[in-house]
């Protein structure tokens, strides 16, 4: 069975976003921008289950 190099490179890019994220995240905070704060936040936890989808179409394939 051979792996797919699409799905890992999908897979790292979610991984990259999600470290500029949060990042970002803790920068808005520092900044006390608290609705920039929110919004990286609310993006993370939105990248978490495109992440388990795409886990779980590599997983099949």
């Amino acid at each position: 069975m051979k792996r797919s190099y699409q799905g890992v490179l999908i897979l790292s890019v979610i991984l990259f976003l999600n470290v500029i994220f949060t990042q970002k995240m803790v920068h808005q905070y520092f900044y006390e921008n608290y609705v920039n704060t929110l919004i990286f936040c609310g993006l993370n936890i939105v990248l978490f289950p495109v992440a388990w989808v795409v886990y779980k179409k590599l997983k099949k394939a």
